[in-house]
This record gives C-alpha cells, sequence and structure tokens, in this order.
C-alpha cells in the first residue's frame, strides 16, 4: 500500500548512494590509476575524510530537527548538483593539498543529505510499516545507485576520457533526489501515525 513512498524514498536516496560510493570507494582508483598518487597515501585522505563525516552525520540530522527534513536534504541536493564539478577539478590539479581538500570535502558535503534522511524517510511511513517502508527504501537504492556507481564511473571515464564525465552522472543523479525531495511528504514535529 506504500509503493509510492517506498520509490520516492529509493530515489530520494540515488544521489547519496552514488556520491557516498564514488568519494569514498572509486576515488581510491582514480587517484592511484589517474593521478598517479599512492595507495596509502589516497586511504589516509579518505580516512581522514571519514572522521570529518562522522561528525557531520549527526551536525545535518540536528539541523533538519531545526529547520526541517526537505530543507536540508534539498539543499544537500542542490550543492551535489555543482560540487562534484570543483571536487573533480580539484582532484585534477593533482596538487596534494588541493587533492586532500577535495577527498576530506566530499563526504561531509554529501552528508548534507545524508544526515536527515533516516528521519525523512521514516516519518514518511505510517508507525504501523515504518521499519518495513524505510528499510525497502534504503536497501534498493544500494542496489539501483549505491552498488553500480564506482562501475559507471568507470565506465563513463573510459568512454569519455575525462572526469567531467562522471561529475555530470552525480549531478544528474542529484537532480532526481531533489526532485524526490519535494515529492515526499514531510512529517517533521507530527505525533506518529497510525
Amino acid at each position: 500500500h506504500h509503493g509510492k513512498e517506498v520509490v520516492l524514498a529509493t530515489l530520494l536516496r540515488t544521489s547519496q548512494q552514488v556520491c557516498f560510493y564514488i568519494y569514498t570507494t572509486y576515488v581510491i582508483t582514480y587517484a592511484t590509476t589517474v593521478l598517479g598518487f599512492g595507495r596509502g597515501l589516497v586511504l589516509n585522505m579518505v580516512m581522514v575524510m571519514a572522521v570529518v563525516s562522522c561528525l557531520a552525520n549527526p551536525l545535518f540530522g540536528h539541523l533538519s530537527d531545526l529547520y526541517g527534513r526537505r530543507r536540508i536534504i534539498g539543499t544537500g541536493c542542490a550543492l551535489m548538483i555543482v560540487f562534484p564539478f570543483i571536487y573533480f577539478q580539484l582532484l585534477d590539479t593533482r596538487s596534494l593539498p588541493l587533492v586532500f581538500l577535495a577527498i576530506v570535502l566530499s563526504n561531509p558535503v554529501q552528508d548534507i543529505q545524508y544526515g536527515p534522511q533516516a528521519a525523512f524517510i521514516a516519518e514518511a511511513f505510517p508507525a504501523s510499516v515504518r521499519y518495513s517502508g524505510s528499510s525497502l527504501g534504503y536497501q534498493l537504492a544500494s542496489i539501483t545507485a549505491g552498488g553500480p556507481a564506482p562501475i559507471v564511473a568507470t565506465l563513463l571515464l573510459k568512454q569519455y576520457g575525462t572526469s567531467t564525465s562522471i561529475a555530470w552522472y552525480i549531478a544528474v543523479c542529484s537532480v532526481i533526489s531533489l526532485a524526490c525531495c519535494f515529492l515526499l511528504p514531510e512529517h517533521r514535529g507530527q505525533r506518529d501515525r497510525e
């Protein structure tokens, strides 16, 4: 009875999932094979990014409690339409400080979407199906968007020979998620629905 909400939750998570897997896994391959950095160095940068992300997630979740889930997630989606182009431009400089900046900022910027998503998606379902409905949306996004993202990025780079194609891929996914952000109802501050 809640197929629309499951589909919207899945598509809402598309941008976040694509960003997460490109910024945490694909970047290792890109930075080592295309940019020529050492694997250990790149892994250390990704670890620093993960620590910063651990702080960013609850911050953006808290901000969504104050200002609304849709507003925070929508801001994150809008930023992810532009940020990937900046991200790959910074990476492609091959300048260690700029590459470090790009990697460290990448996941925390996508956390603007991710921090509030658990509450936003769960609140879209009545209490009686909240766990199963939100879980379906979460897991389907992992299958449709997250898992394929590094493979799609690899194929795009091979096909077009430029990281700009990957940035466009992320931007298009972010437009999809932004649209779903406004189609999914927001119930923040309302009592549990039966």
